[in-house]
């Protein structure tokens, strides 16, 4: 098992856009296999590669029953429901808020050895989907939280113990972007 420390809100690296996958290889690989392993650790719904600290446009997700991993997703809104509910981070431990997000989606991209893959989702695996592919653009799920509910939760990152803190050295890694910002 191999898991990584998580990049916490802070960051420079979780506010910029990742870029594409261009090579499957082996390191690729390693990537989704420390993605995954983290995710599982940390009782996350998903990760994605810049909470890490890895510029690159990839993420894992386990919820609703469905466990996987995407690069270079793109997804499409499939009709006009929306949902509100509760929507955490591993990059902001331990609070939540109240989050609108499209009720159903169609993600499609790659897998890890460059097959094409398509993943429909509902609700919970929805919010999944679109919270990390946000990531990979550079946004947080609390860029997404109306004005009000915006400044309680700005104001309840500020208090955490962890906020301000340094983020993880990492000695040595087999990303190639691993910690480029």
């Amino acid at each position: 098992m191999t898991v990584t420390p998580i990049r916490l809100f802070g960051d420079p690296v979780l506010r910029t856009p990742a870029v594409p996958v261009t090579t499957f290889d082996a390191e690729l690989r390693k990537l989704v296999t420390d993605l995954t392993d983290t995710m599982h650790e940390q009782g996350g719904a998903g990760l994605a590669a810049p909470q890490l600290g890895v510029s690159l446009r990839v993420f894992t997700f386990n919820c609703d029953g469905f466990e996987g991993h995407l690069v270079n997703p793109t997804f499409d809104v499939v009709g006009d429901e929306e949902q509100v509910g509760p929507e955490g981070c591993l990059s902001i431990p331990g609070l939540s808020w109240d989050c609108r997000r499209h009720l159903h989606v169609v993600a499609k991209g790659w897998d890890q050895h460059g097959e094409p893959l398509t993943v429909e989702g509902s609700e919970l695996l929805a919010r999944c989907i679109q919270h990390e592919t946000d990531h990979l653009d550079g946004v947080l799920f609390v860029d997404r939280l109306d004005a009000e509910t915006r400044k309680l939760a700005m104001a309840e990152i500020r208090a955490a113990e962890w906020f301000g803190a340094p983020p993880p050295v990492v000695k040595q890694s087999p990303h190639p972007l691993f910690g480029t910002r």
